[in-house]
Parts: structure tokens; sequence; C-alpha cells
């Protein structure tokens, strides 16, 4: 059987759709919109952290979380080797102190003062000589936050899905081809701290609608709305429906990171 291919709706005139694969979210696809509202909660917490920067955004896919990054910054660079996502956020995404560069994340050498890598150190073979690398992108940059809540320059931003929320009960992984391997919340910390001196863990977690959502599914949701028949109509409404602020930060103080959705490293050399 054909696997159902979705597509970009709405996109501007002259901008190519990209295809959902599953190695990237994406946004404009109804039923992948729970996927990127998580990621784009994040883009949207750091954005926050880095207004006035120059920031580099590795493996930026789509280019989506780089426009939301440069509404902020300085400057905004997105960098992603792969030349259909690339081009797509080229013709996307149009912003004076916005630009996309196709390059390999561990090559790209360009300083800025802060480096975001977003759900794609579960990728890499060697996220160690990675993570080096991108520490001594923001190594000679300044000491001095830029205003209040901001993070100091120098800072790399790092997120990865937490396994245990991630993968089928009592599975192992997940089973994402694309994913060389998945982390606990005491392996993501140890890696960044490996190879930064200071490193803060924060978790993501459902809020409002998909609290009350995980709520429900331990209520029973699932077997009343199969036995109704609303599933299809239930989740059409809800999924499309989920936005940012369905989705929380605790940091690794306030919570049990081992219920958390994914990891977000704040690392400083």
């Amino acid at each position: 059987m054909t696997p159902t291919l979705y597509l970009q709706r709405d996109q501007p005139e002259g901008v190519p759709p990209l295809a959902l694969t599953g190695e990237r979210t994406l946004p404009d696809v109804p039923a992948e919109n729970y996927w990127f509202r998580r990621h784009l909660v994040v883009y949207e917490w750091i954005a926050a952290r880095t207004a006035g920067m120059r920031v580099l955004d590795m493996a930026c896919g789509e280019g989506y979380g780089t426009d939301v990054l440069a509404r902020t910054a300085q400057s905004a660079v997105g960098v992603d080797a792969n030349p259909e996502a690339h081009e797509h956020a080229r013709l996307r995404y149009s912003r004076a102190n916005l630009r996309f560069v196709r390059d390999m994340v561990g090559s790209f050498a360009e300083e800025a003062d802060a480096v975001v890598f977003l759900q794609t150190i579960e990728h890499i073979e060697e996220p160690g000589a990675v993570l080096d690398h991108f520490r001594s992108l923001v190594a000679r940059t300044g000491t001095q936050p830029r205003g209040p809540g901001s993070a100091v320059p120098g800072t790399v931003f790092v997120s990865t899905p937490n396994v245990l929320t991630l993968a089928p009960k009592g599975a192992s992984r997940s089973g994402n081809p694309w994913h060389v391997h998945e982390y606990r919340a005491e392996e993501f910390a140890a890696l960044c701290r490996e190879h930064f001196a200071s490193v803060e863990i924060h978790g993501l977690f459902h809020a409002r609608k998909l609290r009350a959502h995980e709520l429900a599914l331990r209520a029973g949701w699932d077997r009343v709305h199969r036995r109704l028949g609303l599933t299809s109509r239930f989740y059409d409404w809800f999924t499309p429906a989920i936005a940012s602020s369905d989705f929380t930060f605790r940091a690794a103080h306030e919570a049990d990171l081992d219920l958390a959705l994914d990891f977000v490293a704040v690392c400083r050399s």
C-alpha cells in the first residue's frame, strides 16, 4: 500500500511546497499541526531570549523557525544541506536581517552570538563533534546579556525528544528511521556537559487543550470516540486547533524530566 503523501497547502506563488516525509516537520499541513506547534513553541521561547543577537539556526529545514528568530534577532541565518528545503526557505521567508545558506552544520563556520540546533542531534552519528563546532562559533562573543530575560551571548540552544515519551510503551526507541540515538534526560544532560561548562535543561510539557486531552485519554477517551464513531470528526478539528499556548516549559528543578516531551538545553562555555 502506498503511503499517503502530505504536501504543504497554500504556499505563496512561486514557492514549491515541501512533502512531509517524517524527517522534519512542516507548517501548512493540518495533519502535522501538533508536531509543528511542538517545534514552533521552542523557537518562540528562544527568540524571546536572543533579541538583538546574531543567531545561527542549524539544520533549519523548511525555514519557519529561522524566520521566527529573525523577528527579534539582529540577524538570523538558516543553514541546511537539503537542496529542496533550502530553496523553499529562500523563496518563502524574506526579511532584511534573514538569509539562508545551503551547507553542512559541521562545516558552516560563521561566528554568532547564539546557535540554535533543534530536534536534530538525535540524527547525528558524532554529536560531540557537532557540539564542539557550535561552541567554537560562539566562543569569541561578548558576555553581557542584551536585555531583560535575554540569554548571554555565547549560548548554544539544543533540543531533542525524550525517548521515554516518544517511544511506544515498553519499547527502547521510537522506531523513527532517521534517528541514530534517542535520549533520556540524564544522557542528554551528560552529553551537553561534556562539551560546555554551563548547561541548563528545560522540559517541554503539554498544557491547556493538550493537557486536558492527556487526562481524557487516561479516563478512556480512546474507547469512547471509537465506539461513537467520532474519531475522524474530533481529530480533524482538534489537531489543526493546537496552538503554541498548548505547551509549557519547566526547568529541571521544577519538574520530573522523565515525563517531558522534549528537552531543551541552554549551553554556555
